[in-house]
Parts: structure tokens; sequence; C-alpha cells
């Protein structure tokens, strides 16, 4: 078995435009603090209800606040004195922001606190549980784990297929031939990838989506030669090759029974090792271990069903012994 792997993840926190962070989750703008960004350190929410009630034991300040109908409701039924003492005490830790859901009206006791503290207040016309699914998934995408990659990612048949290599190799080459083929680009020469829950998302940086590099012509754009069909914005990798000169002294897995798995973001991806020489069809090479690969994740081996045969056939000629 052979693994290979990258460096260590990056830390999992960044800054947001808060203008950006509105309109993303379509958030109405109460009161904005004094910075255009806030640092957004952890997926995790919070939902103030108890640091409302005075309990700010493990209160975790870090995270996105989320006020709903339920905490709303107890500001309200408390007086003008016990809402100003529950929003200062509040406001005084430096959370990223605060949400109100339902289209709900802030006590004046927190937008006072807000204002004073510089705290950022939003205010969103959806229902809590509703917001909070649309937030966490949001943070997820905003604060995944990423590695920029050189390599090429396509789409092939729906398999998201991660070409890597020693430069010059031929990657964007055979990449290139399986776009006029019908497949579809990701991305070329540097890959993003982001480990969103269990899966891995590869994307290509902004300022190079859509081109493609190719020695003694240059760039070339692919969207504006083969139309939008060519590309897409995104795909999970679920399969990755490697493609490396042949080498006449190496014994090449023939028969399937290897196991090689490409390890990124720590999550174990399965790695066929493709022997590049004169006259070898990459492109075709690649279409076969893609459709190999989505046949095995199906529960089918071609392997396994070569054995099956094999033992059937000896058992038949065994009996056919028996009878004469």
């Amino acid at each position: 078995m052979v693994k290979l792997k990258l460096t260590e993840l990056q830390e999992n926190e960044t800054d947001v435009k808060i203008k950006d962070f509105a309109e993303r989750l379509n958030l109405e703008i109460l009161h904005r603090g004094k910075k255009r960004t806030m640092h957004i350190a952890t997926f995790n929410v919070n939902r103030p209800g108890l640091q409302l009630a005075g309990y700010y034991e493990h209160f975790s300040a870090e995270r996105v606040q989320v006020i709903g109908e339920q905490e709303m409701s107890y500001l309200q039924h408390k007086t003008a004195e016990e809402r100003a003492v529950a929003c200062e005490n509040l406001c005084k830790f430096d959370f990223p922001c605060l949400v109100l859901t339902t289209v709900l009206e802030p006590v004046p006791e927190l937008m006072i606190a807000a204002e004073k503290h510089g705290r950022n207040i939003f205010r969103s016309s959806l229902r809590t549980t509703a917001f909070m699914n649309e937030l966490s998934i949001y943070l997820n995408e905003l604060l995944a784990p990423t590695e920029t990659i050189h390599g090429v990612l396509v789409d092939l048949f729906g398999v998201g297929v991660l070409i890597i290599g020693n430069s010059s190799i031929g990657k964007s080459e055979t990449a290139l031939e399986l776009i006029q083929r019908g497949h579809r680009l990701v991305a070329d020469d540097a890959v993003c990838v982001k480990r969103i829950s269990d899966k891995l998302v590869g994307t290509c940086p902004p300022n190079i989506r859509h081109f493609m590099e190719l020695r003694g012509i240059g760039l070339i754009d692919i969207r504006a030669m083969y139309g939008a069909g060519a590309i897409r914005a995104s795909k999970v990798v679920d399969l990755v090759v490697k493609l490396e000169q042949w080498d006449e002294n190496k014994q090449y897995d023939r028969l399937g029974d290897e196991v090689n798995y490409y390890t990124l973001l720590e999550t174990e991806l399965p790695m066929y090792v493709i022997p590049v020489k004169p006259g070898r069809n990459l492109s075709v090479i690649l279409e076969v271990a893609a459709r190999n690969h989505r046949l095995k994740s199906m529960g089918f081996n071609a392997l396994d069903e070569l054995k099956n045969r094999i033992a059937v056939n000896a058992s038949s000629e065994e009996q056919s012994s028996d009878q004469h």
C-alpha cells in the first residue's frame, strides 16, 4: 500500500467582510461595528439564552450568536432595567456578530449596548431553525480546511478525477483531450481542495478559472473555446490518478489487486498510478479508470469476477472428471 501525504491542515479561522456576510445569508444590517470585517474562528453557533439569564460560565464568545423567538420573548418579559443589564453584559464580549431571526424587532436596550461596544447586529427573515441550517452550511464552507495543490481536476462521467504528476508529464494535455471528448474541466495547474464534512471539494482559484496552460501555445480559455458545457465551478474529488514516466524496471499493477491511496486533508482517496510512454492513450485510460471506480463503488470488481469464473470452471472440471 502506497500513501502520499501533503502538508498539515491550515488554521481554521478567517476574516470576512461584513457586507459579504450579509449578502451571502440575505441579512439586514441593523448595526455595524467599527471594523469592516469580522473574525470567524469556528463553524459552531451559539444561542445566548443562558447568557441573557446571567450565566457566563461556559460562554463561547468566539461563535456567531443567534437570538430567536424564545430569547427575544424572554427579554420582552423583563423590565427595562433588567433588559439593559442583560444586553450590556452580553455585548461586553467581543463576539463576531449577533443575528436576530424571524424578522424580530430588537429591544432598544440591545441596540444601545451594541452601539456602545461596537457590535455587529444583523436580522434574518428566516425562522430560527432554517437560518441555523443556512448559517452552518455557510460557515462549514467558509472555514473548511483547504489545500492548494499542483494538478488538474476534471469531471469524468460524474466522477471527480484529480490528475497529479511531475511537471511536463502531460496533465494539461490529457485534460484537454478529455474536454474534447465531452468531459468538463474544474481546475488546471492549481486545484483548491476544501474538506467539507467528509467530502473533498475541488475548485479553481478565481484568477485562473477556466484557463489552461499548454506549453508551446500558451494560455487558452476553455469556456470561450469550448463553451460553458466544458467547465464546472466545483466537483467532489473521488479519485486520484498519478501520471509518471514509464519505468521498465518497475512492476505495475496488471490485475487490480494493489490498493494505493492518496492522503489529502487527512482523507484517503483511491489512487491509480498510470505509467506514461509514447503510444498510450491517456484520455481513454482515465475514462476507464473513472468507469472502473464507479463500478467498484457499486460493489462490482473485475478481479473478483475473474476469480469466480476460474473457481466455477475448476469446479465444473472436477465434476466432469468424477463422472468419467
